[in-house]
């Protein structure tokens, strides 16, 4: 009995952690001190492994609103920003067209 229920908690954690994979919205880093963005900043996590740069740049563009498109200006991959199995952070700031 004690195996069963082993094996079923297993069985969810490994089902939650497939969406750990899966790119998603995250918030922005400030701009550097004296940059002046020329829109609202986004950001997305993602695994670098797993993802495309399109993915990326079309979950941001999604983000960008009235107009706007998104173009990236920054990534980096601190673990306090995102997650081990999606540790990219891809900065995009919303410019106007």
């Amino acid at each position: 009995m004690r195996g069963w229920r082993f094996a079923a908690l297993l069985a969810a954690a490994a089902a939650a952690g497939c969406d750990a994979v899966n790119p998603f919205a995250t918030a922005p880093p400030a701009a550097a001190p004296g940059v002046q963005d020329a829109g609202p900043r986004v950001a997305v996590c993602y695994n670098p492994l797993k993802t495309s740069a399109d993915k990326v740049r079309s979950l941001a563009q999604a983000d960008c609103f009235d107009n706007r498109v998104a173009e990236r200006v920054d990534t980096d991959f601190r673990l306090d920003n995102c997650p081990l199995l999606a540790p990219g952070r891809a900065t995009f700031v919303c410019r106007p067209k």
